[in-house]
């Protein structure tokens, strides 16, 4: 068993609620640029979200740069502004960050 090191993609599952797929992606094409102008900011350089359709679960990948303050993205108003547009999609918590289930990672290729 080998263990997966810093650098390599961090990945988590997040929940849709029924009939909303379509909603989420759309709000995700058109994503504020502030928005992304945090997470760049915020050392992501890389990041995807794939929907399981059968169980709505989203499945999300990022990598982020080793000098990352990905830490202080929940603290940027943009963010917070986010959650609560997206809130009604998704499983959330009180203060309508997703709930994320972190994904252990179990095998890596790199080309």
């Amino acid at each position: 068993m080998s263990t997966l090191t810093e650098g390599r993609p961090i990945a988590f599952r997040m929940q849709l609620k029924p009939g909303v797929a379509a909603e989420y992606e759309r709000r995700h094409d058109e994503l504020w640029p502030d928005l992304a102008q945090a997470l760049r900011e915020a050392g992501i350089y890389d990041y995807s979200i794939f929907l399981d359709e059968e169980t709505m679960s989203l499945f999300a990948v990022l990598r982020l740069k080793p000098d990352n303050n990905k830490d202080a993205l929940p603290l940027q108003p943009v963010m917070k502004r986010w959650w609560d547009f997206m809130a009604d999609l998704m499983d959330v918590h009180p203060d309508n960050k997703p709930v994320e289930w972190p994904l252990k990672p179990v095998f890596y290729f790199e080309g």
